[in-house]
């Protein structure tokens, strides 16, 4: 790919327009301390930005943090002004890759003008309704609608009985995959486990549901317990141990083995289902799992009549779009689920069908739009891919926790419309996401890092303020939210007419957001609406998101061109970044030195929760962020500087703000001291402005980047009160092999 040409002007930047951001004394202790309570719940303390789901979400005291860093002087003390009302109305603020909005929100609540942009229709509808205009007494009256007419309906197809034979609500329904063994033709439940249900903390709280593999029949036991006996037919088995482990299912009719996908892959279908139990919810109150009845069998088969009367007469749309080949996507096409429709069952697509239309005939737009999003934000936890956590938590798992379209082997089938007793319904996200939006919108608060973790009077309240139009004549009106769909590569903004762009830029080999959120446009796009058309897929050529890592440094740099064009000659970029491996930070460097800019500071921040899947699935999570701060590079900038003098720096640098961060309580992974390693030497680097130089350090010194790393991952093993200098961390360390010197 050719570049395009960008003009760097010939002249300094000036001590005194440096901003707080740009300093060495950013505090990244304090903000780290605020995302370290805002992680753990994210959706409480910043509920505007999850109406729906989006991937990879940034905290949003994190980016108010940076906003107010690039905003003000340098010997400002953010700690105060971060809980300060302020009104930067003169400013513009740009993000390229807006996702779910969260640097758009952070700026309307300063006052900004806010311009973002995103090439995911799913994203920009979320945060167009999620911004705009909301009229509290409309929603509610709209949602009092829903519940007395479409949602009485639909829980007309989760009655049934209690232990008692009395009437009874179902909470939820338990599935399991089954395959005719290829050997015997015998039925084989796939089930990993028999223990269907247990606490979120069976240490505390023992007792688990079983399921008996003779029987069928659901009784109580000890999660200790490593051998149980059946009430009903007496049989003895291992509750632990089901028919599946990993990739092999074994036949409990003729013992024999087979792999699970391949026998799939050979139906030429989806795996079939089978109903065996439920949770309901008895007249009293109380919980009791159960086995399924005759009754309960009865009234899904009625699902299935109804389901397809409603087809035929066209009375209900359903989805029709079809799966696309891909990194994501691979796992469902796996076992033939070729259709998005294909998530559900029989009795999931008539609830969602009837639900779907009833929010369609609702007469205000704008209330309809929100429910419309509401419906998309419930069918993540309503679908074949979900799964039972268990009691003392949030009950359903939703389908993106493994950020892949993983096939459940033991789905739950969840109350779609719901009770206060259960979790993933409409009503139960009505009541937590759009009431609690609603609230924050109204009165927005900031995290604290003590006291009740809120403070409130810190911030204007969100006006509504949306303008439909992009503003490619500038002129950028005060306080007004500016959305746009479509590649970042071209903007149609005018030259330098932004102050800062602020972003969180996809990484090239993880999720592929594209190729997820399909799954939400496949019933979205039945009603085009806002952002939303009739489409096929979200999927777009020009995605900055790619598993090649050359491909993916041309997608950015082509943005980062664009943010420089856009951007004021004073004006800063600034956005957050990891990655663990090297090609991550090679083609960020090309990206931002092909499109001009040089690094001026990078800080690292806390992140994201350790307990997300991903994180936790991983041997040495990223609990880091690394914050660039970047300048239109200029040519006086370009100073001489070996790399083996700007990994020196790097290294010293590192260990001052390893002692920081240390001092404020955080543990780190090898690979957060690797990123802010190698964040550091790209920082020592960036004056020199070659993009082979600084991407030939990386690859050379290597191995002195692991040598370091391992010396300072001794943070981790030095008690906070004693001292911490770098001989003594390299000493406990490495005391033989390290081969930097370590001056004091």
């Amino acid at each position: 790919m050719k570049y395009p040409k960008v003009t760097i002007p010939a002249k300094s930047v000036s001590a005194e327009g440096q901003s707080l951001i740009e300093t060495e004394h950013f505090p990244i202790e304090f903000l780290s301390q605020l995302a370290e309570r805002e992680s753990w719940r994210k959706e409480l303390y910043r509920p505007i930005y999850h109406l729906h789901k989006w991937w990879a979400k940034r905290l949003g005291s994190i980016f108010r943090g940076l906003l107010l860093g690039c905003l003000l002087p340098a010997d400002a003390v953010l700690e105060d002004e971060f809980y300060q009302i302020h009104n930067f109305d003169q400013i513009s603020i740009f993000d390229p890759f807006m996702g779910s909005g969260t640097t758009i929100g952070e700026a309307h609540k300063l006052g900004c003008s806010a311009l973002g942009r995103d090439i995911n229709p799913i994203a920009c509808e979320s945060v167009r309704v999620a911004m705009g205009p909301m009229e509290r007494q409309a929603i509610q009256h709209a949602y009092a609608h829903l519940a007395e007419g479409i949602g009485k309906q639909i829980q007309t197809l989760y009655r049934s009985t209690d232990r008692a034979g009395n009437s009874s609500t179902v909470l939820y329904y338990f599935w399991v995959k089954v395959l005719d063994c290829p050997h015997c033709q015998a039925s084989v439940d796939l089930f990993s486990t028999r223990i269907i249900a247990r606490n979120a903390y069976p240490q505390r709280k023992p007792e688990v549901q079983v399921c008996c593999p003779g029987c069928s029949a659901i009784f109580p036991a000890l999660y200790q317990q490593k051998l149980v006996d059946c009430p009903i037919c007496r049989l003895e088995f291992n509750p632990h141990i089901g028919n599946v482990k990993g990739a092999k299912a074994e036949c409990p009719t003729c013992q024999k083995s087979f792999t699970v996908v391949a026998v799939v892959q050979a139906t030429g279908q989806p795996p079939q289902h089978r109903l065996y139990a439920k949770l309901v919810l008895s007249k009293e109150g109380e919980k009791q799992y159960l086995a399924v009845t005759p009754a309960d069998l009865r009234l899904y088969a009625e699902c299935k009549v109804q389901l397809a009367y409603e087809l035929n007469n066209q009375a209900i749309k359903l989805p029709t779009m079809t799966l696309t080949d891909g990194y994501n996507t691979r796992q469902a096409l796996n076992y033939h689920y070729d259709q998005w429709r294909d998530f559900f069952n029989d009795r999931q697509l008539l609830a969602l069908g009837w639900l779907h239309k009833a929010i369609g005939e609702l007469p205000d737009p704008q209330t309809r739009d929100l429910f419309l999003l509401l419906f998309s934000g419930v069918l993540e936890f309503n679908n074949l891919f979900a799964s039972y956590k268990g009691e003392g938590t949030g009950a359903v798992r939703h389908m993106f926790a493994h950020h892949i379209l993983k096939p459940e082997r033991m789905p739950i089938e969840a109350n779609l419309w719901g009770t206060a007793k259960s979790s993933g319904s409409f009503s139960n996200l009505f009541k937590t996401r759009v009431q609690r939006a609603l609230d924050y919108r109204h009165t927005p608060f900031e995290v604290t890092t003590e006291g009740s973790g809120k403070a409130f009077q810190t911030n204007l309240a969100f006006s509504g303020e949306l303008d439909e139009a992009w503003p490619v004549q500038g002129n950028y009106k005060p306080r007004t939210i500016y959305l746009s769909c479509g590649s970042s590569h071209t903007t149609e903004l005018p030259a330098q007419s932004i102050d800062f762009v602020v972003t969180d830029p996809p990484f090239f080999d993880n999720v592929h957001y594209s190729e997820l959120a399909d799954f939400f446009l496949a019933w979205q796009s039945l009603q085009p609406h806002g952002f939303i058309a009739k489409q096929r897929t979200t999927r777009h050529v020009q995605e900055v998101q790619d598993a090649n890592e050359g491909k993916f440094a041309r997608k950015l740099t082509a943005v980062f061109v664009e943010c420089h064009r856009v951007l004021k000659e004073q004006g800063l970029l600034v956005f957050t970044y990891h990655h663990s491996r090297t090609a991550g930070w090679t083609s960020l460097v090309e990206a931002l030195f092909y499109a001009g800019f040089s690094v001026v500071n990078a800080h690292p921040v806390r992140s994201e929760m350790t307990v997300a899947v991903p994180k936790a699935q991983s041997v040495e999570p990223i609990q880091l962020d690394i914050v660039f701060v970047c300048r239109k590079r200029l040519l006086e900038t370009r100073l001489s500087m070996t790399p083996e003098i700007a990994f020196s720096h790097a290294v010293d640098q590192s260990d001052q703000k390893l002692a920081r961060l240390h001092g404020c309580g955080l543990t780190f992974s090898k690979n957060d001291i690797k990123i802010i390693l190698i964040s550091q030497l790209i920082t020592q680097l960036s004056p020199l402005g070659s993009v082979e130089v600084v991407q030939q350090a990386l690859m050379d010194l290597a191995p002195e980047i692991e040598q370091v790393v391992a010396a300072l991952s001794s943070y981790n093993m030095v008690d906070k009160s004693a001292p911490t200098t770098r001989k003594e961390v390299a000493k406990v360390a490495n005391p033989h092999q390290l081969s930097f010197d370590f001056k004091e």
